[in-house]
């Protein structure tokens, strides 16, 4: 298993701006409704302008299908728009 948290550093002013559009566009529940997600979510970082994923995939052909997904290539449009700067840290993990 697998767990990547993602700090997204939005634009001054858009992390709910950004956060909307995700929503919108179903990014949140299309990832969760992937073969091997056990948890896709989000939350607002207690900095300014932060928001936080936190993803947990079984395997890495799980997130390798996520990756080539078109809501995964739309979130990267969004990114564009809304987000300065990406931060994301992957860990193995087993479940207890």
């Amino acid at each position: 298993m697998f767990v990547l948290l993602v700090r997204y550093k939005c634009k001054q002013g858009c992390r709910e701006r950004y956060y909307e559009a995700i929503r919108n566009n179903y990014i949140d529940e299309l990832s969760r409704s992937e073969e091997g997600c056990v948890r896709y979510e989000y939350s607002f970082g207690i900095v300014e302008d932060e928001l936080i994923l936190t993803e947990v995939w079984r395997d890495e052909q799980a997130i390798e299908v996520h990756k080539n997904s078109d809501h995964f290539a739309k979130l990267g449009e969004l990114k564009t728009e809304y987000v300065e700067n990406t931060e994301i840290m992957k860990f193995s993990a087993e479940q207890v």
